[in-house]
């Protein structure tokens, strides 16, 4: 039945900001920008992979202490590691290897949204 997952919604108190950290700081790429039902919503993602849909609002359906995360592959972690120091970004957890082949970091959105950063070894 389902053959794909094509987006996952965050609902954010301020979309320039959550912009300037996914987009600016992450280097994750705006796909598209528009207003529906008069919120702001932008489409993040790399082509033909799973976008990130975050919707500027004032209530939160999702709360940041849920437990959910997003998770993002990296070639390297110690490079990630790097950037995120020069970007003010702090490691929140990790790194963790629960195995020889995986090893990963967590960082926080601006909205408190757990960010894990992973690298296939």
């Amino acid at each position: 039945m389902l053959i794909k997952l094509n987006w996952i919604t965050l609902r954010v108190s301020n979309l320039e900001n959550s912009l300037a950290f996914y987009n600016g700081k992450l280097g994750l790429p705006i796909q598209r920008r528009f207003e529906s039902r008069g919120r702001q919503i932008a489409m993040l993602g790399i082509k033909n992979e799973t976008k990130l849909e975050l919707i500027e609002g004032s209530e939160s359906i999702l709360k940041p202490e849920a437990g959910i995360s997003i998770g993002y592959e990296v070639n390297s972690l110690e490079e990630a590691v790097e950037q995120l120091k020069t970007l003010d970004i702090p490691i929140i957890r990790g790194p963790i290897q629960p195995n020889p082949h995986l090893r990963f970091i967590y960082i926080t959105d601006p909205d408190g949204f757990e960010v894990q950063l992973a690298e296939h070894i």
